[in-house]
């Protein structure tokens, strides 16, 4: 995964996916992430983060979540996130990648890839590929996605 391909306009969408991720209540448990959802016009099309609407909820199935399953806008949109979607969850019974693919989005941005707290080897980047999206990666806004998650102390280098 590199960040070629990554415009300023995409820069700019990832700011506001952290500045959203701000509003997640911090949970002991759990990674504070916003995600935002922008059709091919350039226009935002739905956000969410992490426990918006419940304890369990996560920051893309939120946002997918104010949409209709079969939206026309949703295979010509990114998804940005400011961690890469899980693959694995006990929450629920479909993870982030999983929602993902079902929605049809085709591009996703992440400022950082998740690290080894909650789950040994996250492959959400490397199946999202295997299936075709575009997945590009914004290193230099990682260090403001992981500053969210500050109440995570351990593990987070």
């Amino acid at each position: 995964m590199s960040n070629d391909g990554v415009t300023a306009a995409d820069h700019a969408w990832m700011l506001k996916a952290i500045e959203l991720s701000r509003k997640c209540p911090p949970a002991e448990g759990a990674f504070s992430v916003g995600a935002i959802i922008v059709g091919e016009d350039g226009t935002e099309i739905s956000h969410g983060y992490s426990r918006e609407t419940d304890l369990h909820v996560h920051a893309e199935e939120s946002a997918l979540a104010k949409l209709p399953a079969d939206d026309p806008r949703l295979p010509g949109a990114t998804l940005y996130s400011t961690l890469e979607p899980c693959s694995q969850r006990r929450s629920r019974p479909l993870t982030c990648t999983q929602h993902v693919l079902k929605s049809g989005i085709r591009r996703v941005v992440i400022a950082w890839k998740e690290p080894a707290l909650f789950v040994a080897d996250c492959v959400g980047v490397e199946t999202l590929k295997s299936q075709g999206i575009t997945v590009l990666e914004v290193p230099e806004l990682s260090e403001q996605a992981r500053a969210v998650n500050s109440h995570l102390s351990i593990g987070l280098e």
